[in-house]
């Protein structure tokens, strides 16, 4: 029997967590390289190495023996990415189409030049310019980099309005009149074959500008469905190389779908698939990764996942409201083994599956009523 190839992971958050309790079905070597030595990944990886995905020597060194390279986290070192895909080794996301995601101004530019829709917005050197773009006004100012859960975008009507949330090059991008925001899942194999999810419709927390929950499928009829469904492999198609893109749009009130953004990795707005599908967004990256093939993406039956976001400050985790949260019929836990929780922090998720919208509204009211991450006091900490 021929080797299995070792898979290199840079990062080691829960997505990486959630992409390791997939691959132990399988029995393949990923090895993780994190800063943080109790990040999720530590204890589950088959190898594990502290140290910084964005520096490229120490990139280098951590993927030397791997067959395949691949990121939970846009922020790492893709001079590293390049070399290691120079050695003959494979890379997804390819080191050219992170080059273009990790620079919103890059990415809405490769939008435009490729005619896919998205909103009208103009490239600015500081934020003092806004005011010469009176046509994108109301809008959101975005950092080109660093950015990411919401931290780097600042909704803006003038100049009145600017902080210093945002600084440097940015992107000023026209308000959408939005109905819903939606997201789908395409993974693209070496063969140009693919895989796509239906859309599922984020309902987002104002408080951290976070996913809040979401549903699946989204509650849009069949013809914008399938619509949905085209754009996002359109963009796949765009970028033309392997790996999972989770392309987020705009419903506009217009009926029109505009693109936001797309992730060249596993993404919030696929957790559900763990349970919700036969083969999840973890299982379809694996089977990239190895050159299998794809998996089923369709839907059991309707699902909601809902973030659990820490609260109440820092401390040790401590979740309340668990019992009443596992009573739920069709409820399935994610604690992501974060050792600290702080305001606004993702420290798990729970899905739920239901027969009906009916259900899954309970399901998420009672969810997001009951269960809470906070800081421990005065009681034993979980996770």
């Amino acid at each position: 029997m021929a080797k299995q190839p070792i898979i290199a992971l840079l990062g080691g958050g829960q997505l990486g967590r959630m992409f390791l309790e997939n691959a132990l079905r399988y029995n393949v070597e990923v090895q993780v390289l994190d800063p943080d030595a109790e990040c999720p990944c530590a204890k589950i990886a088959t190898r594990f190495l502290q140290g910084r995905f964005d520096d490229r020597d120490t990139v280098l060194r951590f993927a030397k023996d791997a067959d395949v390279i691949g990121i939970e986290i846009e922020h790492v070192s893709v001079e590293a990415l390049e070399e290691l895909k120079q050695q003959g080794k494979t890379v997804i996301p390819d080191p050219a189409v992170l080059r273009t995601i990790q620079d919103k101004g890059l990415q809405k530019q490769f939008y435009q030049d490729h005619r896919i829709p998205t909103e009208h917005f103009a490239l600015i050197e500081d934020p003092s310019r806004i005011g010469d773009h009176p046509t994108l006004l109301p809008g959101f100012l975005k950092s080109r980099t660093g950015g990411y859960d919401g931290k780097g975008v600042m909704p803006v009507n003038g100049v009145h309005d600017i902080t210093g949330t945002v600084n440097g090059p940015c992107v000023l991008e026209k308000k959408t009149e939005i109905a819903l925001e939606l997201a789908v899942i395409v993974v693209r194999n070496t063969k140009g074959g693919h895989a796509v999810y239906d859309p599922v419709e984020m309902v987002f927390d104002p408080r951290f500008n976070l996913v809040d929950h979401l549903r699946a499928p989204a509650r849009i009829d069949e013809a914008t469905r399938e619509e949905a469904r085209a754009l996002a492999t359109s963009v796949a198609d765009a970028f033309g190389v392997p790996g999972l893109y989770a392309v987020e749009m705009f419903l506009a009130t217009s009926g029109k779908l505009l693109v936001n953004e797309t992730a060249p990795r596993a993404h919030n707005s696929g957790h559900h698939t763990i349970e919700a599908c036969t083969s999840s967004q973890f299982d379809q990256l694996l089977r990239v990764y190895m050159g299998w093939p794809l998996g089923d993406t369709r839907l059991r039956d309707k699902a909601a996942m809902i973030n659990l976001v820490g609260e109440g400050g820092s401390g040790p985790v401590s979740v309340r409201g668990l019992d009443d949260a596992l009573r739920i019929p069709g409820t399935f836990l994610h604690l992501y083994g974060k050792k600290e929780t702080r305001t606004g922090r993702k420290m798990g998720h729970v899905t739920v599956i239901a027969s009906n919208d009916d259900e899954l509204d309970r399901a998420i009211a009672l969810t997001k009523a009951q269960c809470k991450v906070v800081p421990t006091v005065g009681e034993r900490a979980t996770g």
